[in-house]
């Protein structure tokens, strides 16, 4: 009988276990490229020391580094440039669904999905 209660108990552990897994993975970012362009090296920031923009600033600034990656949130590309002591990161979208039926991608009913986000990190020029 306790054997019975025993293996009871490790097929709930492991189901606990998978569960865990598949929520861990589905919070990370998948297919991750980092590319950093300056010889310098930067103190890192805190995350709400980064602008997150969404198209190029007015201020000129240097390129710093970037970045894409599947799955990913703002928060995540944020966090990135934060970590190289970039002053913004610029957001695009990539990817995304689209419809056959409708010619235009960016007129369409999925023009707001996207697949993966590219984040540009800068830094403002000081002169």
């Amino acid at each position: 009988m306790s054997e019975i209660i025993l293996n009871g108990e490790a097929n709930l552990m492991k189901k606990l276990l998978l569960v865990m897994v598949c929520v861990m993975l589905v919070g990370c970012a998948t297919g991750e490229a980092n590319r950093y362009y300056l010889e310098e090296r930067f103190a890192t920031k805190k995350l709400d020391e980064v602008e997150v923009l969404y198209e190029k600033p007015q201020k000129p600034y240097v390129v710093m580094a970037e970045f894409q990656a599947g799955n990913a949130s703002y928060k995540h590309m944020r966090k990135r440039a934060a970590e190289i002591g970039a002053d913004a990161v610029i957001i695009k979208h990539l990817g995304g669904y689209y419809s056959r039926d409708e010619v235009w991608a960016d007129k369409d009913r999925h023009s707001n999905t996207y697949s993966r986000l590219a984040g540009i990190a800068i830094i403002y020029k000081t002169e």
